[in-house]
């Protein structure tokens, strides 16, 4: 299950979402507006592997800087918060991993301010019809990995998301329908709260 969560930040799938109206491609402008009010963010997620394998949970989301993915099985859970990223194995006694939060193509959605007419950010911008897919990378980190942000829109909804890591190795979070707006504790994106509470201190 480990590798499982672990592909959470780092893995691709491909998800084919039911057909709607035709719909002109969303202005990058306008997705930058729409990620930059979404403040607070919780729903249903499920998660595809590259491996094919799948996970279903919990998503809590409050920008910036904030992410919490609570697994339905195994107790796993991923915490995004104070800059860093926590990988906690419900089946282990062991500390959870971490790294900088900046490391992961997450960061470019929890920034403050997310403004994707930044100069070579954007590395995709098109749709189908019925989505819109943006392709964004850190570019000053390239090697970090990229993330595919799919868009629906009237109005502007984010769907789902790919991150692809410098392996080629990609992993597609869907979204549910997100409660957006609501107030979430900062318990819940707290690394050392949580370690102190599983009882690995």
């Amino acid at each position: 299950m480990l590798r499982l969560v672990r592909l959470c930040l780092t893995g691709l799938a491909l998800l084919v979402l039911a057909p709607g109206a035709w719909a002109q491609v969303i202005p990058l402008a306008d997705v930058s507006q729409y990620l930059n009010g979404l403040r607070t963010a919780q729903g249903a997620f499920t998660q595809i592997n590259a491996d094919g394998s799948m996970a279903t949970g919990t998503l809590y989301l409050q920008r910036p800087g904030r992410m919490r993915f609570e697994y339905d099985a195994d107790d796993a859970l991923v915490i995004a918060g104070g800059g860093q990223v926590a990988i906690f194995d419900g089946r282990s006694n062991q500390r959870p991993a971490q790294y900088p939060l900046r490391r992961t193509p997450l960061h470019l959605i929890l920034a403050r301010n997310v403004d994707l007419g930044q100069s070579a950010m954007v590395i995709g911008h098109h749709g189908d019809g019925t989505l819109t897919r943006v392709v964004v990378h850190d570019p000053d980190r390239p090697g970090d990995g990229r993330i595919t942000l799919v868009f629906s829109g009237a109005p502007v909804e984010l769907r789902q998301w790919t991150i692809t890591d410098e392996a080629g190795q990609d992993t597609t979070i869907i979204l549910g329908a997100l409660d957006t707006g609501g107030t979430l504790g900062s318990r819940l994106f707290n690394i050392p709260m949580e370690i102190s509470a599983r009882g690995l201190d």
